[in-house]
This record gives structure tokens, C-alpha cells and sequence, in this order.
């Protein structure tokens, strides 16, 4: 079994978890921790302290194994989670990160109390689709008295009367009911384009100009427009009036008509795996 955990700059929670889950007689064989940017100085030593109790793949008599994982995009490990970009590059490191343990055949234990709560739920967003009847996923509960005294790895292993535990969580796992739903939370740069829209995307590429394919480029990426706007040195406004003359042509490329409204949406799923394979 793996036990999943996410991490802020609290060591304990990982240790608390892992305690409770051998506590249940669970046999852990790797605890990995899914936390943002080491470069944070209370991420860094959270991890420094869990090296030592995990010494050896050694945990209190246990052989467990420790491995850890920054959340990650484009650019590097994440320090935070700001935008709709990060969140989704958040909920693409978890969905990628199941996939490829499921794959494996681990069956999984999640603890979901660490770090920032939008990692939790990009995690737990991701589970209902990567998970199955086996996994599990827990909420770490500590009494608030304990956990100012535990704070920043200050108590590493709760005894007893702290009232430390595991809660479990209800999950439905949809994708083991529905597998078409895993093939769909694929990102689109990930899935082949179809050869139709395919073809499409070529007609409106060829109309546009340079500075308008600039924006189909970056809202394929998945930006937002504010992000897009950002990205390119220009203002929301300026951004719109390209998205006007683009969705334009997508109508008439489509088919579609004239009043069809069309959002950025609209081009990130379509444009997504056409500029991707494109290259």
C-alpha cells in the first residue's frame, strides 16, 4: 500500500497519518508527500526532519520508503496556488500522479489534511476520477490544543490521549464506474485532435494574424484571459477585441451561427491538441 499525504510546512501531519494508518494495521510499504516548492524555507525543513524518521526507508521498525513530490509547471515546483493556471497545474500533478500509481497497481490511502487546502481539493477533485473500491481517503483530525503544541514538527508522534485520528471520508469513485470520464480529464494537449476540428483549426489559423494566433497560442495553453493579457503585454480589452475577430472565424470555420457564443473555453478545448501537435 501507499500512503498519499499533503504537506505545508507541517511534518507531523505526515507522521500523525502514517502513525494512525500501522495504528489500523494497514501495511504502508512508501509514504509520498505531495507538497508546493522546497524553496520555501518551512517546506524544506519539514522535509529535512522527515529524512531523519524515515533514515534507512526505516520508519519505528517499519520498512517504509519515503519519497516526496513538488507540485509542478511549466515553470518549475509551484510556491503557491494564486490562479485558475496554478489550481489547474495543481489538479494535473495529482491526476498524473494517480494515474501513474494505479498503474503500478498501489492501492492507495490519502490523507488530505496538509498544506494548502486548494491542494486538498485539487487532489481529492482528481481521486474521484483515478481511485477505485480499494483506495482510501482521510481526513487527519487533531484537537487544536495538541496541534499548537505539535506545531512546526515540534511533536512528531502523538501518543494516545492526544485524540489524534484518521477520519475517513465518503468517496464515490466515478471513474472506476464510468472509465469514458478518464479519458475525458485528460488535458488537451494530451489527446490526439479530432481529424474534423482538426481541420477547422487549420482554416482559422490561416485567417488570422500574427498577433491573434499569439492569443489562440496562450488561451490553448489554458490561461485565462486575464492570464493571457498578462502573458502577451496587453490589456484584457485589446485581448477581447482579438477573441471577437477569432471567434468570428471559428463560426464560420465550424459551421456555426452567427450568434453562437463562444468563450476562451471554446478555444482550449478545440485549439489545445491542434497546437500541441502541431508543435
Amino acid at each position: 500500500m501507499t500512503a498519499l499525504v499533503t504537506m505545508g510546512g507541517q511534518a507531523q501531519v505526515v507522521t500523525f497519518a502514517l502513525d494512525a494508518l500501522l495504528e489500523r494495521e494497514f501495511e504502508v510499504a512508501t509514504i509520498l508527500v505531495l507538497h508546493l516548492s522546497s524553496k520555501d524555507p518551512r517546506v524544506k525543513r519539514a522535509l529535512a526532519q522527515l529524512s531523519v524518521e524515515f533514515a534507512g526507508e526505516r520508519y519505528r521498525g517499519h520498512p517504509v520508503a519515503f519519497r516526496h513530490l513538488a507540485v509542478q509547471t511549466a515553470d518549475g515546483p509551484l510556491v503557491a496556488i494564486r490562479n485558475a493556471r496554478e489550481a489547474e497545474a495543481a489538479w494535473a500533478t495529482s491526476r498524473d500522479l494517480l494515474t501513474e500509481l494505479k498503474r503500478a497497481g498501489c492501492t492507495l490511502h490519502l490523507c488530505i489534511a496538509g498544506g494548502p487546502r486548494l491542494l486538498a481539493l485539487t487532489l481529492t477533485s482528481a481521486a474521484l476520477l483515478r481511485c477505485d473500491h480499494l483506495d482510501h481517503l482521510w481526513h487527519l483530525y487533531t484537537p487544536r490544543p495538541f496541534l499548537e503544541k505539535a506545531r512546526d514538527g515540534a511533536i512528531l508522534h502523538a501518543p494516545p490521549e492526544a485524540g489524534v485520528r484518521l477520519v475517513p471520508v465518503p468517496m464515490v469513485p466515478w471513474g472506476a464506474y464510468f472509465p469514458a470520464l478518464q479519458a475525458l480529464a485528460r488535458p488537451p494537449s494530451s489527446r490526439p485532435p479530432d481529424p474534423a476540428d482538426a481541420a477547422c483549426c487549420a482554416a482559422v489559423w490561416e485567417q488570422l494574424t500574427d498577433r491573434q494566433r499569439e492569443v489562440v497560442h496562450v488561451l490553448a495553453e489554458g490561461l485565462s484571459p486575464q492570464e493571457a493579457a498578462e502573458r502577451l503585454f496587453i490589456t484584457l480589452k485589446t485581448l477581447d477585441t482579438h477573441k471577437t475577430e477569432i471567434f468570428a472565424e471559428c463560426r464560420v470555420a465550424w459551421a456555426m451561427p452567427h450568434d453562437t457564443r463562444l468563450t476562451y473555453h471554446f478555444l482550449r478545448e478545440k485549439f489545445g491538441p491542434w497546437v500541441a501537435f502541431r508543435g
